[in-house]
């Protein structure tokens, strides 16, 4: 898949419009354009690298996309890429309506404010 349709696909799967992925990855909503219709070839890797941490997604993703197939294969194979939040409860959370978005937003805030009783979960000796 080439850069620019991957780039709308991660886009939309996250239910971002343009101008919020531009800002979140530092670029103008204009030159985000021009990279989703394709007419920007070889963006930098500080632009690569930027849309992969807004997108929520390993920037080799990007990088592939963009055909440098060897950015996953260069020094003997892939380095870890540690992500902040898991990019599928990202998406899975996309396709949530807004609404329902709130109140488990309020469920989860609160499983991380209280303290869990001793002994749940745990297993009992008998």
């Amino acid at each position: 898949m080439a850069l620019g349709r991957k780039i709308r696909a991660l886009r939309d799967e996250l239910g971002m419009s343009q101008a919020q992925l531009a800002g979140q990855g530092g670029l103008s909503q204009g030159y985000l354009s021009q990279l989703e219709n394709e007419e920007v070839q070889n963006p930098s890797a500080a632009v690569i690298f930027g849309l992969a941490r807004a997108l929520h997604v390993d920037p080799r993703v990007l990088m592939q996309a963009a055909g440098y197939e060897e950015a996953s294969t260069a020094a003997g194979g892939p380095a870890e890429y540690e992500m902040a939040v898991d990019p599928d409860l990202l998406r899975f959370l996309a396709r949530i309506p807004r609404d329902q978005q709130a109140d488990l937003l309020r469920v989860l805030q609160g499983m991380g404010t209280k303290a869990r009783p001793r002994g749940v979960g745990a297993s009992r000796r008998r």
